[in-house]
């Protein structure tokens, strides 16, 4: 029924804070959603295996970072999860 990659609160939060703010470093995410270094990047694999965020990593001096940004297939897929969303509330109600 729901999409089993977005169907997950913490990939759910990481995709809102991609579409809220276009491009989003690690520490970023990590930073507003409280998670451990290993514990985000597990829930980004995921996401990057489906193919619905691209990730950019470059130095800033010596410094590695990593920023990710949401594509058009996570927009359309996310799109689709709220819709489906949104009819399983209008079915209950």
């Amino acid at each position: 029924m729901f999409n089993p990659i977005l169907h997950q609160p913490i990939r759910t939060q990481i995709i809102s804070l991609l579409i809220k703010y276009e491009v989003i470093s690690f520490k970023m995410i990590k930073e507003n959603l409280n998670l451990s270094d290993g514990n985000l990047a597990t829930h980004l694999k995921k996401l990057l295996e489906a193919k619905y965020i691209d990730e950019e990593k470059f130095f800033d001096g010596k410094r590695p970072k990593t920023n990710y940004k949401i594509n058009t297939l996570g927009i359309k897929s996310f799109r689709e999860y709220i819709k489906e969303l949104k009819e399983l509330i209008d079915e209950s109600s």
